[in-house]
């Protein structure tokens, strides 16, 4: 069964329309792709993409009377690994930024010191 889902662009608010499957879950519509995520155009098969990459106004998706501003915005389906949804907001690793440690840099000021102090 497939359906019409219209999406807001996110830059300038032009409805794009898109006729695609049903049982797909949207998780998000932003201006920038998730990291690790595969986004297919419109016209290609992204079905067994993890999203889709719209041009708003230059690939044929917008709404009859909308105008659109010609910047890329990004429809990411929900995706699954090991049986658990990934959370595309969530950083792929973590970064230890220090062992235990408090933090190293310039110390600040000790106190009177400096030209004119005794």
């Amino acid at each position: 069964m497939t359906v019409t889902v219209t999406y807001y662009c996110p830059h300038c608010g032009a409805l794009a329309e898109l006729e695609r499957d049903a049982y797909l879950a949207d998780k998000a519509v932003t201006p920038y792709p998730f990291e690790g995520w595969a986004y297919a155009t419109p016209d290609d098969d992204y079905e067994s993409a993890d999203g889709v990459r719209f041009v708003c106004g230059e690939d044929g998706t917008l709404k009859e009377g909308e105008e659109g501003c010609g910047e890329p915005f990004y429809l990411s389906f929900v995706r699954y690994e090991n049986g658990r949804e990934i959370d595309p907001r969530r950083p792929a690793e973590y970064v230890e930024l220090s062992e235990g440690r408090g933090p190293r840099g310039p110390r600040g000021p000790r106190g009177p010191s400096g030209p004119g102090t005794r």
